[in-house]
């Protein structure tokens, strides 16, 4: 408990002290954010706001992982370090496609094809680091391995890896859209995926997960650097994290649950993530097939604002239901311990 909590506090700190210093370094270099054209008129007034934000966060969670393990001398993992280097080769894509941004004064960065490179470089480097490194379970299981869907080996796994890492930081990106409402929600997943992590460790025999208190560190370290940032960049934000950030938190989760063996309970725990992701699909399979649109605007977000909802109204409405996704999905692990008869 006390690394848990020295992490949490050490990536809290990082963050929250560290935001403003960047905000300053980068206000006086110019560094701001670009608006997209087609986006909401009302967002025309963020232009120029610093962006990169999400370099604090990453150095926040990296710092307060590695301040956890000086406590009691809490043992590194090949688990807890891969999930770093998810997070940090994550980010470094998204560092590169907002200084592309930023440079070209444009709302786009890296071109389509380049930055799916990246991305698929960096989880293919976790997925296979998991397997040989860490030795991961390559089964596809839901709350636990014990009652797995199916063995994917190792090939499979890394597949399937790569398919959830990348995934998940687009489906993080996406929500990236409203002040605060990507590093709020986050936090709401990050608590549920820390405490998945520290019910593992205090039960070894029952899931079968070895580097489950390290692991749960990662968890914390990136629910203190949301936390910490969102002091910044709730609304009125004055930073965004940008993809450097975006990305890295996507990476992150999706690393945590795989390794976690919680695979099929990732879409739960981060069920916001997948409907904003869901309403851009729906869009644009609606627009190509039929011509016609199903929301004012996608993300899902951009069409409650068209529809006349503040943003403010959006973010904590949106919190709300990233929070509810995040009980169920503690419920649904929960209950199949229960279920199990291993708290008896």
């Amino acid at each position: 408990m006390i690394a848990l909590f020295v992490t949490g506090i050490i990536s809290l700190l990082v963050s929250g002290f560290g935001t403003p210093v960047l905000i300053r370094w980068l206000s006086v270099r110019g560094i701001g954010q670009q608006i997209r054209d087609d986006g909401p008129s009302r967002h025309s007034t963020k232009a120029g706001t610093p962006t990169m934000g999400g370099v604090a966060i990453v150095v926040a969670i990296v710092a307060g992982w590695l301040a956890g393990h000086v406590v009691r001398d809490t043992p590194f993992t090949w688990s807890g370090a891969l999930v770093m280097v998810a997070v940090a080769g994550a980010g470094l894509v998204g560092l590169v496609d907002d200084w592309v941004k930023v440079r070209r004064q444009r709302s786009l960065g890296l071109n389509k094809r380049a930055k799916m490179a990246g991305q698929l470089l960096v989880a293919l480097a976790f997925a296979v680091g998991a397997v040989y490194l860490a030795h991961v379970s390559t089964v596809l299981a839901f709350t636990r391995v014990g009652i797995d869907v199916a063995d994917l080996h190792a090939a499979g796994w890394i597949a399937w890896a790569i398919l959830v890492m990348t995934g998940t930081s687009n489906a993080v990106n996406l929500t990236d859209g409203l002040d605060g409402l990507a590093a709020g929600s986050m936090s709401f997943a990050a608590v549920c995926m820390v405490i998945i992590g520290y019910w593992q460790f205090r039960h070894p025999s029952f899931y079968h997960v070895p580097s489950a208190l390290d692991l749960s560190l990662g968890g914390v370290a990136i629910l203190g650097a949301c936390t910490g940032f969102l002091w910044w960049n709730a609304a009125p934000a004055r930073i965004f994290m940008g993809d450097t950030g975006a990305l890295a938190l996507g990476a992150g989760l999706a690393a945590l649950a795989l390794e976690m063996k919680v695979d099929l309970l990732l879409p739960v725990v981060g069920g916001l993530f997948v409907l904003v992701t869901l309403s851009v699909v729906i869009q644009v399979a609606s627009f190509r097939l039929f011509g016609r649109r199903v929301f004012r605007m996608a993300p899902l977000h951009h069409h409650f604002e068209l529809a006349g909802w503040p943003e403010t109204t959006v973010i904590v409405r949106f919190w709300i239901v990233a929070g509810l996704f995040a009980g169920v999905a503690l419920g649904l692990f929960y209950g199949d311990f229960i279920a199990s008869g291993a708290a008896l």
